[in-house]
């Protein structure tokens, strides 16, 4: 990166820029407030915006500073330096974190079985556990010679 942004990121209401060592606000849900969401705000106005959109029932902005552009760009070379090269097998590797159930789905069949709230952690262990799921019935369909995988490879 040899050219230096002249803002840190943009809000993700109104669209204002963020400049670094600027104040922001993040929401105090955590699904929103994660790495790949990464909503930020420019001020409490654009927050409160947010908080009906996503129908959140208890949410606070939390009050942050935008780095200094020497320390974003440091955390840039950073990030880039132990990203690994891209190949065949990094796509593979990027899409087997993904998730595989739908959230909401598996919410309100949680909730309407047994009344629980469910944490944001169950869906990776569920991922995992479909991922193995589907590795066994691949083999299957593999070992049979076939190129689709049926319903029939999960019993």
């Amino acid at each position: 990166m040899t050219n230096s942004p002249e803002y840190w990121r943009k809000c993700t209401s109104c669209k204002s820029l963020i400049g670094f060592g600027q104040k922001y606000w993040i929401c105090s849900v955590s699904t929103c407030n994660r790495v790949r969401t990464g909503l930020v705000f420019c001020k409490v106005d654009c927050f409160d915006a947010h908080v009906p959109v996503l129908n959140h029932k208890d949410a606070g902005a939390i009050e942050k500073r935008a780095p200094s552009a020497a320390e974003w760009m440091r955390e840039q070379s950073e990030s880039e330096s132990v990203r690994p090269q891209p190949s065949a097998s990094t796509a593979h590797a990027e899409t087997k974190r993904d998730i595989l159930v739908v959230v909401s789905k598996t919410k309100d069949y949680v909730r309407a079985k047994a009344g629980l709230n469910t944490s944001e952690n169950v869906m990776e262990v569920l991922s995992d556990k479909i991922r193995a799921i589907l590795d066994d019935g691949i083999r299957r369909a593999i070992q049979d010679g076939r190129k689709t995988l049926m319903d029939r490879d999960f019993k």
